[in-house]
């Protein structure tokens, strides 16, 4: 297809179209740009690439162990109790080389998850933390020197739901969880020690949690089949779903070789033989076949829509009739409303403020009329009590000068009593 532009337009303008599918040129020598795929891997390559695993399950479901199977590495992870008030979040980062590949890997455990009577809003912790990851990298995609080529990418690429084997149906803790997340994050159920449930109530409790989760509208992670090279195997997989899995940090001696297992009285469960568990299947959908279709999903589909609807809630938005909308204009616009809501909010409070103090000042001058009330009857009666005392006083003093005139004349007329008796002698 030749295109021809002109200077003229901001638009592109189509002036000659060769071909439906445009025109295919021989070169007459090697140029070079065939190189370009090797540039890219030569330039990945010495960057690295960023991992993060989710891991949604109870507290001794075998998370832990399971990271250490997938990786063959002992990641020394901290042993968590059943006595959590609530459920944490754990992070882990790792630096993890294969070959001359880099990998930073980051584990993310829900701690305490499911061990809570109350389980209500349970995923709340979980949401928040993948709302928290994608709000990070939306900060620095949205500054003016930003550098996403060396930024440390911590957005959930999977999560791992491990589900109980309980061999009958999934539990509604599970469902509603995972219908939290289905928007968020790829999620990929697995059942978790597979090997304490037969073979016919693990394929019916396959069926079961698939069933289930269909009638509910839960959206879990499909392996991509529009890759002729892997379309065939993916398929299959899909089908397979979920993972029946088994995991150990144990090697047993079986035969004359040692597997990774766990060993039972009546036998050796090995977690690398297709015929014991779905691990070998799950390592390679997860690792070796889809690891970059889940962090493309990730940053195409889960936090594009982030990205879009935080961008409208800032008033961002393309308006396909008139073109993309000016950020100046909008921001703006948005100042403008941002300046008027804080003039409502402030005048609010100010009339808010006056009410309360008037309605203070109406309350003190009641109490002032009050208490003076109080004061001046206090006051009468402490008059009044004093006149009264005032009048006992002068009766008891009264009283006393009659008691003294009386007792000096009955002195009196003793002494004359007594001079009488004498003079008669």
């Amino acid at each position: 297809m030749v295109v021809r532009t002109t200077n003229q337009s901001t638009h592109v303008k189509v002036e000659r179209v060769l071909g439906s599918d445009g025109r295919t040129l021989t070169l007459q020598d090697h140029v070079g740009f065939d190189s370009l795929p090797d540039q890219l891997v030569n330039k990945c390559v010495n960057l690295g690439f960023d991992m993060n695993i989710l891991c949604v399950g109870e507290t001794g479901i075998g998370k832990s162990t399971l990271m250490d199977c997938l990786f063959k590495a002992d990641f020394d992870d901290e042993i968590h109790t059943h006595t959590q008030p609530g459920v944490e979040v754990s992070q882990r980062v790792y630096g993890l080389k294969e070959g001359n590949v880099k990998l930073k890997l980051t584990l993310v455990d829900s701690v305490g998850y499911g061990d809570q009577i109350n389980k209500e809003n349970s995923y709340d912790p979980l949401v928040a933390y993948i709302d928290e990851q994608f709000e990070t990298y939306l900060q620095e995609e949205l500054k003016i020197k930003r550098n996403l080529v060396t930024f440390h990418d911590t957005r959930i690429h999977v999560c791992l739901y491990f589900l109980v084997p309980t061999g009958h149906s999934i539990r509604s803790l599970d469902l509603v969880t995972m219908k939290a997340l289905d928007k968020k994050c790829n999620i990929i159920p697995i059942i978790a020690k597979s090997d304490t449930i037969s073979k016919s109530e693990l394929d019916n409790f396959k069926a079961n949690i698939m069933e289930e989760m269909q009638r509910n509208g839960v959206e879990i992670y499909t392996f991509p089949t529009d890759d002729d090279t892997v379309a065939e195997v993916n398929k299959e997989m899909n089908d397979m779903m979920p993972f029946a899995v088994v995991g150990s940090r144990e090697d047993v001696k079986v035969g004359e070789g040692v597997v990774r297992g766990r060993e039972y009285p009546w036998g050796v469960v090995e977690i690398e033989n297709e015929a014991h568990c779905d691990f070998v299947k799950l390592r390679e959908m997860l690792i070796r076949t889809n690891m970059e279709d889940l962090r493309e999903v990730t940053h195409k589909r889960h936090y594009e829509m982030y990205r879009r609807g935080k961008l409208k809630q800032m008033g961002i938005a393309d308006d396909g009739a008139h073109g993309p909308v000016s950020l100046q204009e909008t921001y703006e616009q948005k100042r403008a409303e941002h300046l008027k809501d804080l003039k409502t909010i402030e005048n609010e409070m100010r009339s808010s403020y006056l009410q309360k103090v008037s309605r203070k000042d109406a309350e003190v001058k009641k109490k002032l009329n009050e208490m003076q009330v109080k004061y001046d009857g206090l006051r009468k009666a402490a008059n009044e009590e004093r006149d009264k005392l005032e009048e006992e006083k002068k009766k008891v003093n009264e009283e006393l000068a009659e008691v003294k005139r009386t007792i000096a004349e009955v002195q009196r007329l003793s002494a004359e009593q007594a001079n009488g008796k004498k003079g008669r002698k």
